[in-house]
């Protein structure tokens, strides 16, 4: 399980804020992320976003496998932007400063590159502010949280299950990866990543079955137990709000605010620096 993006018990303070305070970082950390293409802001929250899963002291082999499988897909996505819009960048920009000819009708331009890299910016912004939102926060307690704050118990609940949830799923898919290893489908560091990669993917239908048995089960089991029948219910793990509580809520709104003035105080989304 040391390879398994799961909950962590740490002691870090980003480990003793509310899983209230957490999902409120992380949706507003992505929306502002989603929204600016300001190079100048994607880089400084890239860079935070670095450090605070730095200090929330997770490992880099609980993480690698599903970092190596992003950076992947990260890769097939800024080839595809460039196969279907290789001149976005340029009309975006209102310039066009060519690098060098490719093939055809593609030609590699100042202004393209500097688009797509504010596209990988976006990537390193929200990736690791997702991964220390999964290790660092406890469903259960994440869950008591949420329904603290006037969200049904059984909404609560449901996302709970679903964080406990990434878990098994990594363990089915390692234990089918384990199986086709065994029938000589080689997913080694031999192989290079994209036949890596591509003889994963193949992993995906039966883990999806899977998948959906274990749903079942559990759907069933608390049908049984009479889950929803109250309007209420306890929580055995619950965590109050304190001060770092509050301050992180306040600084994560204050730096939203000042990106996005930042952001538009030009009348666009976009940093320019070919004007």
């Amino acid at each position: 399980m040391a390879n398994f993006i799961i909950y962590q018990k740490k002691d870090t303070w980003i480990h003793q804020l509310s899983g209230v305070t957490k999902l409120i970082f992380f949706l507003v950390w992505s929306i502002v992320a989603m929204v600016t293409y300001d190079t100048r802001v994607l880089f400084g929250m890239c860079a935070f976003s670095i450090l605070i899963f730095a200090m929330s002291k997770t490992s880099w082999k609980q993480v690698s496998t599903v970092v190596s499988m992003i950076a992947f897909f990260l890769v097939m996505n800024v080839l595809a932007i460039f196969l279907f819009s290789p001149y976005q960048g340029v009309k975006i920009y209102g310039t066009r400063t060519d690098l060098f000819h490719i093939i055809g009708s593609y030609t590699l331009t100042k202004e393209q590159l500097f688009y797509e890299f504010n596209v990988i910016l976006k990537y390193f912004t929200v990736i690791p502010a997702v991964l220390m939102f999964i290790v660092a926060t406890n469903p259960s307690e994440f869950a008591a949280s949420l329904n603290k704050i006037g969200i049904s118990y059984s909404v609560a609940y449901a996302i709970a299950i679903a964080l406990r949830y990434i878990p098994d799923v990594q363990e089915d898919f390692q234990e089918i990866k384990t199986a086709q290893q065994a029938r000589g489908i080689d997913m080694s560091n031999k192989e290079k990543l994209s036949v890596r990669i591509k003889k994963i993917l193949v992993i995906i239908f039966p883990l999806i079955f899977s998948s959906m048995d274990r749903i079942e089960v559990v759907s069933n089991a608390m049908e049984l137990r009479g889950f929803g029948k109250n309007y209420r219910r306890t929580w055995y793990t619950g965590k109050k709000m304190r001060m770092n509580d509050y301050m992180s809520i306040i600084f994560v709104a204050v730096f939203a605010i000042l990106a996005i003035y930042v952001t538009f105080q030009n009348g666009s989304r976009f940093y320019n620096p070919f004007q």
